[in-house]
């Protein structure tokens, strides 16, 4: 439902086929129908729940399905129900079992196991992580001074996770003088964390634990007060940064700011040159930064500029002077500056202007330099600023359609900027940038074990024209060979929310379905903020349906141009893009032959209205509140479940976590319930609930590979290419 907790695309390794062989895939002569189990899928209870609100009065009879998460008398019925949908879909898929065994080896096959990420310095050390042969977690180490030195394992990943079905480790948080760690655990998946601290000389784990995080910390410049983000237990919401004293009991705890707008986010972070500590509160339209010198972790935060009606901002220091990045009288954002002591929105001076047709983004500040990552045409682009002598330059990546970004780059007193480049056939790489010099190095980039060669497959970038005219992007890769005669199966990703945009990226796992024929088009609709922050604007509250036709108008507009028919064209999309599925499903059923709906946020109006749900008042400003009946009467237009009607659906595959913290388990199973007993066609209609997992799905580095393998398994099905 968010963006910051957007789900990272699960879309998903041996190149085997041939050109000759993919031309082959191709032609639907050379494909064997599955065949699916003539069996009853369960059928959900209906009891009586009525839902009234603005004089309108709505029936929901699937709402029990709750009761696991309310705590209500049904929940073990909830629970039968969720086994009863899993056993279904063991039994629909058991002719797959084959096929899924193979795609999560070939996966696997691809994943280098014994591996290790590029190092970056801090503070005198060399961090990164490695993992190890047949082992699904990680190592945290580090070498004092060179690469050379001996390694300290600070945190063995793969030791603490034993026994433990769920193992996040996250907050990877060394105090300033490099003798202690604190780091946040979650072994439930639901995205609250308790915090521990190590000491990294005894290699004893403190009896601080600090439960109920975000998992995140910051040290102040004494080496022992840690300040934290507390959630709220029941909704989640981040509501308190505290204060925490090394040796003392957690329940004693200081609250330096406590959040009293439950539609804002707040979170705590310290400036790269450890002078300052900030808390940031902020929700999609307006939001305030507070600010506390490090040495003085005692101290009162002090508000760096009064929250503005609609405006918001972001604060950097650099050695002598605040940054601001900020939307006030600027759609695309700009960057201001400011005295250390005069931080009021009067005192800011203008560094770069808004520019209609550029998105800045964000800064990442040095010593010397300011590195200004921007958004032009729908592709990242990096400036480098000198702050000595006022010049500017840009990054040359050399590819139509590619993401780039600034890596880990803590240290301050660098004139190297660590940055990551991928593409839709670029594997993940990394490169050390002299900013100097304005050489590049390529430190390291993603092995795909078995080989892998780029030249095999083809990427392109078109544009679809959206029904009010608007020019929608679409990237889209596919392997040589393939054939434009609207035979080929495609596969169209989703999301169009908070402004997070999808920018093209690699994928090992995709390669089992480039080699098996498939086309993977990924379709930048509004929502997101690939063209600008007006793309956001236009995609958000009662603009919202206009990310579900601009996903439709793209569908239809590969159709035409017969990179697939309606035959062979696939959706699919997680979270706020599990909504998008939903409500492309209502909107157009016939465009698809399938559609695949990731814990999919789907039942929109009944979510909005229940405050005990896990953020959802932090949503108010992405979706709008149902309280208000002129937002209430637009979401309920378009809330897929609200929306389901008598008639012929595609094929659907929903997925979802039982401890999912951020689309609640019962929506998508109250979707499929009524889908059930309305729907007219007799279509494939799959719920898998992971029981152990949440929005993320598995935690280990293999086993997320499984949900992958029976994604791809579910359209390979549909496509006759179970063999």
């Amino acid at each position: 439902m968010n963006a910051k907790r957007l789900l990272l695309s699960k879309l998903p390794l041996l190149l085997l086929m041939s050109t000759i062989a993919i031309s082959c895939t191709q032609d639907k002569s050379h494909r064997k129908a599955y065949q699916w189990p003539q069996i009853d899928p369960p059928i959900a209870a209906i009891k009586p729940h009525v839902r009234s609100l603005h004089g309108d009065t709505v029936a929901d009879p699937y709402y029990w399905l709750n009761d696991y998460f309310k705590k209500g008398p049904d929940s073990s019925a909830v629970i039968e129900y969720l086994e009863a949908e899993n056993a279904y879909t063991d039994s629909m898929m058991k002719g797959t079992e084959a096929l899924q065994a193979k795609l999560f080896d070939e996966m696997k096959g691809r994943i280098k196991e014994q591996d290790e990420s590029v190092p970056y310095f801090k503070n005198g050390y060399y961090y990164y992580t490695r993992t190890e042969e047949g082992k699904q977690y990680f190592k945290f180490c580090r070498k004092k001074g060179g690469l050379d030195a001996p390694e300290e394992i600070l945190l063995d990943v793969d030791r603490l996770a034993e026994g433990h079905p769920y193992y996040a480790a996250s907050g990877f948080n060394v105090s300033p003088d490099n003798r202690l760690l604190a780091y946040g655990v979650d072994t439930v998946s639901r995205r609250q964390y308790t915090i521990h601290v190590k000491n990294l000389e005894t290699g004893e784990v403190l009896r601080d634990a600090i439960p109920g995080t975000s998992g995140g910390s910051v040290w102040a410049n004494d080496n022992r007060t840690l300040f934290y983000t507390q959630n709220n237990p029941a909704t989640l919401l981040t509501e308190k940064i505290m204060r925490h004293t090394l040796g003392a009991d957690s329940d004693g705890d200081g609250v330096v700011y406590h959040e009293s707008d439950n539609t804002n986010y707040i979170g705590v972070g310290k400036a790269k040159s450890g002078k300052f500590i900030y808390i940031y509160s902020g929700g999609t339209l307006s939001s305030e930064t507070r600010y506390l010198d490090a040495d003085d972790p005692m101290g009162t935060f002090k508000v760096f500029q009064p929250r503005m009606p609609e405006v918001l901002y972001s604060v950097t220091a650099l050695a002598d002077r605040f940054l601001i990045v900020t939307n006030q009288n600027a759609t695309n954002f700009k960057l201001m500056e400011c005295p250390f002591d005069q931080t009021g929105q009067e005192h800011w001076k203008e560094v770069i202007p808004h520019r209609p047709d550029v998105l800045l983004e964000d800064v990442d500040e040095f010593r010397d330099f300011l590195v200004v990552s921007e958004r032009k045409n729908g592709l990242t682009q990096l400036a480098i600023r000198n702050l000595k002598d006022g010049s500017e330059h840009y990054l040359d990546f050399g590819e139509e359609a590619y993401t780039a970004y600034p890596s880990a780059n803590p240290e301050y007193n660098t004139s190297t900027l660590r940055y990551g480049y991928t593409s839709l056939t670029t594997p993940s790489s990394t490169y050390d940038y002299d900013m100097v010099t304005h050489k590049k190095t390529l430190l390291k980039q993603q092995e795909v074990v078995g080989g892998y060669n780029g030249a095999d497959y083809v990427t392109e970038r078109l544009y679809a024209t959206a029904k009010d005219g608007t020019l929608v992007p679409i990237s889209l890769v596919y392997k040589k060979g393939f054939q434009k005669d609207g035979n080929a199966p495609l596969l169209l990703y989703g999301y169009g929310a908070y402004g997070a945009t999808m920018d093209p990226s690699f994928s090992s796992s995709r390669l089992s379905l480039l080699d098996r024929g498939f086309v993977f088009a990924i379709a930048h609709i509004r929502g997101g903020q690939e063209m600008g922050r007006q793309w956001y604007e236009d995609g958000k509250m009662m603009k919202k349906k206009n990310s579900f036709t601009d996903f439709i108008d793209c569908g239809q507009f590969l159709v035409d141009q017969r990179y697939t028919s309606s035959a062979h064209l696939y959706a699919m999309g997680g979270s706020a893009g599990g909504l998008l599925m939903g409500a492309v499903a209502n909107m157009a059923p016939k465009l698809w032959h399938g559609i695949v709906a990731q814990v999919p946020f789907v039942d929109v109006v009944n979510t909005m209205l229940d405050e005990s749900i896990p953020l959802t008042t932090n949503e108010y400003d992405e979706w709008g509140n149902p309280n208000d009946e002129d937002a209430y009467e637009y979401i309920k237009r378009y809330s897929p479940y609200e929306n389901i009607e008598a008639k012929a659906y595609p094929h659907i595959l929903v997925t979802t976590g039982l401890h999912d913290s951020q689309v609640q388990y019962f929506e998508p199973a109250k979707w499929v319930a009524k889908l059930r007993t309305t729907k007219t066609d007799n279509h494939v209609l799959l719920l898998k609930t992971e029981m152990d997992y949440g929005h993320g799905g598995a935690s280990g580095r293999f086993d997320y590979l499984k949900e992958i393998a029976l994604e791809y398994s579910f359209l390979f099905a549909l496509e006759g290419m179970v063999d």
